[in-house]
């Protein structure tokens, strides 16, 4: 796991430049530097390394191939270089002299050489942004893996074309452009993080999962201001050279009914993935929070490892939020080495002040925080953590995937009127009067629940498809409208697909694992963990495990008794179904109790009526009346506003 940066200029290239823009990510990479250009065809390309298989200086980057036609700067790891090797080897293409090292680097740049990069990258299983220049064609070519583990952005500084794994690289050119896309920032405020292929920057894009730009140096003097749509326009090109939902109708026409062999399937498919991704030369550890998703990774890897594998969790010491005794209680199970931190609330909210830094545009996702927690624990033993994200979105975990479609077949049967007429009156009735006909029930006692029914009648009342219905849900400022003022009309890329035939769940499934997934799940552990140059490893988004998942009929995932049946099965191989009969819980931490405590200062601050007037970025009367809210205990506003807070903060370290 590295930082990539570059740029590609008809300017001429600044040597001091590439410098500069390496050295900015030397979080990601503290243990070597390297930079490469051609100052005749004004590319210049950067690297900092973090130092996983073959430590020696063979495994530098960039790398020129051994014709002397490619030059590499890349981040990640290609689980099966040793495979790609032997295939190079077969195909008589061996490098004359031998291999210069044992790297998935040579072994990427020498596959490209041979078969060319779209065929390298169907034979790869692994993650990675990729910067690829040819010198024979003089065009730059940049690639992100298939899920969108790794982060690419490109776009123009001035008339040059820039890019990096983070946007502070870009910024580093003089003629950046830091304005903020207004449209994006109202994306922004409704689900809490920036999707691709936007970014927070006007002129300035995320290459989007499973997709590859090319363009020559006409194409790199020619801003754009939208991002580019899959096709060729003038010199740049995006094509997209896997499809997750294509992979997911495909799974729907050849599917595994038999429950039993979809068990089988599944188990060899997502073994072989953690096998493969336990090996390197530095030490590796997973995290394991007791829930589903990382118990069945560790069980897996403690199944494959001939010694103890090593696990790492944090507690809190707020009651409701700690589950260090669940993952505790797994770990003694499988015999791991376990090592668990519990950390106060002070520890939790001194991590606050350095997110901007860490995320580097605004994001809003609370978890952010024990997940930047525990990379930092992790980092003080191990180099890599393979960590259980992915399985939600493969498997039906999040509860809107059961309740969404069961909820709008009971809606659709209603007229449209008539529901908005409902909608209407009961929504008359304020949050409190739920909340306390909700607390008459035996064993029901929600914090806010009556806020929650409020705003889903509210959006019941008036949503039009199923569509409708999971965006305004998952919209944070649904029922209030946007606070963005001037939102503008950046095109959201999280609508559902089309009615197709294929089940509800799925269309929502696919939607959350082309967007949820990679724009907030992903976005989190990367820079999270890549903070503290740390490696994270997700073995359920190796492409083969997504095949084997997509073909398992979603009644064998979704069921009366809740998501990701099929995977619990397989965990229950493992682990006693007994340490595992409670509520789904989230990695989260009591950020909406600590704005009404020890961050209300932090917070008002932020949220100062005249400090927003004065901006003019976010209606004041709409944040003021949440926070209101908020503070009163009238509603839990904690993900609405953490999404205004962790802009104003992000403003506040120079945007």
């Amino acid at each position: 796991m590295c930082g990539i940066a570059g740029l590609f200029s008809a300017r001429g290239i600044s040597p001091d430049l590439l410098d500069a823009m390496a050295d900015v990510l030397v979080h990601r990479g503290p243990d070597d530097r390297g930079t490469w250009y051609d100052a005749d065809a004004g590319i210049g390309l950067a690297h900092r390394r973090l130092s996983i298989v073959d430590l020696s200086p063979g495994g530098a980057q960039p790398m020129v191939s051994v014709d002397g036609r490619w030059v590499l700067s890349y981040n990640g790891e290609v689980y099966n270089h040793l495979d790609l090797r032997a295939g190079i080897e077969a195909a008589c293409k061996a490098p004359p002299g031998g291999w210069r090292g044992h790297s998935d680097t040579e072994t990427l740049v020498e596959a490209i050489a041979t078969w060319g990069l779209a065929a390298t990258l169907d034979r790869a299983v692994g993650m990675f942004a990729i910067a690829l220049w040819d010198r024979a064609d003089r065009r730059l070519t940049l690639a992100r893996d298939r899920f969108g583990e790794k982060p690419l952005y490109y776009g123009w500084a001035g008339r040059d074309f820039v890019f990096g794994s983070e946007l502070k690289a870009l910024r580093c050119h003089p003629d950046f452009d830091t304005s903020i896309d207004r449209g994006v920032l109202g994306l922004f405020a409704q689900r809490n993080y920036v999707p691709a292929p936007w970014s927070i920057h006007r002129g300035t894009f995320k290459l989007p999962p499973g997709c590859i730009v090319s363009l020559n140096l006409a194409a790199a003097g020619e801003p754009r201001a939208q991002p580019p749509q899959e096709g060729t326009t003038g010199s740049l090109s995006l094509t997209r050279y896997w499809s997750y939902p294509a992979i997911v109708r495909a799974g729907l026409d050849d599917p595994i009914t038999d429950r039993s062999a979809a068990l089988d399937a599944l188990d060899e498919s997502l073994a072989a993935a953690v096998a493969g991704q336990a090996v390197a030369d530095v030490p590796v550890g997973a995290f394991l929070s007791g829930g589903i998703d990382s118990s069945t990774i560790v069980s897996l890897y403690q199944r494959h490892s001939a010694t103890p594998v090593h696990s790492f969790s944090i507690g809190f010491e707020e009651k409701g939020y700690d589950e260090s005794a669940y993952a505790r209680a797994v770990a003694a199970h499988l015999g791991t080495v376990h090592h668990e931190q519990i950390v106060t609330a002070r520890d939790a909210r001194d991590v606050i002040p350095s997110l901007p830094q860490i995320y580097d545009e605004p994001f809003a996702d609370s978890s952010q925080i024990p997940t930047c927690l525990v990379s930092h624990f992790a980092r003080s033993k191990v180099t890599v953590a393979i960590s259980g994200d992915g399985g939600d979105e493969l498997f039906g975990g999040y509860n809107r995937h059961r309740d969404a479609p069961r909820l709008w077949r009971q809606l659709a049967r209603i007229p449209a009127p008539l529901r908005a007429i409902g909608g209407q009156l009961l929504g008359r009735l304020p949050p409190a009067l739920w909340s306390r006909a909700v607390d008459l029930l035996p064993g029901t006692h929600q914090p806010h629940v009556g806020g929650k029914i409020h705003k889903g009648l509210g959006i019941a009342g008036s949503a039009n498809d199923l569509g409708d219905l999971y965006n305004r849900f998952l919209d944070e400022w649904s029922v209030q409208g946007s606070p963005v003022i001037g939102a503008g009309s950046a095109t959201a890329p999280w609508s559902l697909s089309p009615d197709d035939g294929s089940p509800d769940a799925v269309r929502i499934m696919t939607c959350d694992a082309t967007s949820y997934l990679p724009d907030d799940i992903l976005c989190k552990v990367d820079r999270a963990s890549m903070a503290v140059s740390l490696e994270t490893r997700v073995p359920f988004l190796d492409h083969r495990v997504a095949a084997v998942a997509a073909r398992i009929p979603v009644d064998l995932k979704i069921n009366g008794g809740g998501g990701k049946q099929i995977l619990r099965s397989l965990l229950y191989r493992h682990v006693p179904k007994a340490l595992f009969d409670r509520p789904k819980a989230g990695f989260a931490v009591p950020i909406g109790a600590w704005l009404r405590g020890p961050l209300r200062q932090w917070a008002e601050e932020l949220l100062d009526e005249r400090r927003l007037t004065s901006e003019g970025w976010f209606d004041p009367h709409k944040v003021r009346g949440q926070w209101e809210r908020h503070l009163s205990g009238q509603s839990d506003a904690t993900a609405a506003l953490w999404s205004i807070l962790m802009f104003q903060a992000w403003l506040d370290h120079g945007g």
